[in-house]
């Protein structure tokens, strides 16, 4: 969704200085966030809290909205387990068509129970904004259409098109009263429509 796009399995190789700053600087957020809420996230209120230079939060991710998305990628851990290895629908054994109805119910799910995180991962205001792809999805959702029978359809695009309808404009369209005072209902009907496009695209 950023420069440091969520990644799906084993974390990359970091040195041993870049994966302590990289707990430091997240554990750290995190504490902020519970403390303070997320209007006071900032690249320079994170540099001088954590005790580390702003180049370091900078490198490590590139706008405001990235610190939102490193938080995400933490919480992700368990989606992508159930994806990975989990029972189906959710995960392997079921059907694609099944299991991306399942994929798309099971990622609004986590997006409603991150919402705070979520919506400031996607801020368009930022120079580079968040939530314009999100790889781990479209790797999945492309693995899975890709077993399906679509006839003359681009995979590759279609996968693009279904990883959006999940990320950037689903919480960037809801307002805030929308996601507290009609939560379950919200996550309901979200549910529903995207069983219903994926429906439609994918079954002969």
């Amino acid at each position: 969704m950023n420069g440091l796009p969520v990644s799906w399995g084993a974390p990359r190789p970091e040195r041993a200085d870049a994966a302590r700053n990289r707990a430091q600087l997240l554990a750290t957020a995190r504490q902020m966030l519970t403390e303070s809420g997320p209007d006071r996230l900032t690249m320079d209120a994170l540099a001088e809290r954590s005790g580390l230079g702003k180049g370091t939060v900078f490198r490590r991710f590139g706008t405001r909205a990235g610190i939102f998305q490193g938080l995400l990628d933490e919480v992700e851990r368990g989606l992508q387990e159930q994806v990975l290895s989990g029972p189906p629908p959710l995960g392997p054994g079921a059907p694609p068509v099944d299991r991306l109805v399942a994929y798309g119910r099971a990622r609004v799910r986590w997006l409603m129970e991150n919402t705070e995180i979520a919506r400031f991962a996607l801020d368009g205001r930022q120079p580079v904004p968040g939530g314009s792809q999100t790889p781990a999805s479209q790797m999945h959702i492309r693995m899975l259409l890709r077993h399906m029978d679509l006839g003359g359809l681009n995979v590759d695009v279609l996968a693009i098109q279904l990883t959006a309808a999940l990320d950037g404009p689903l919480l960037l369209y809801l307002s805030t009263d929308a996601l507290t005072n009609a939560g379950p209902q919200v996550e309901q009907n979200l549910g529903a429509a995207w069983q219903d496009l994926v429906e439609r695209v994918c079954r002969p």
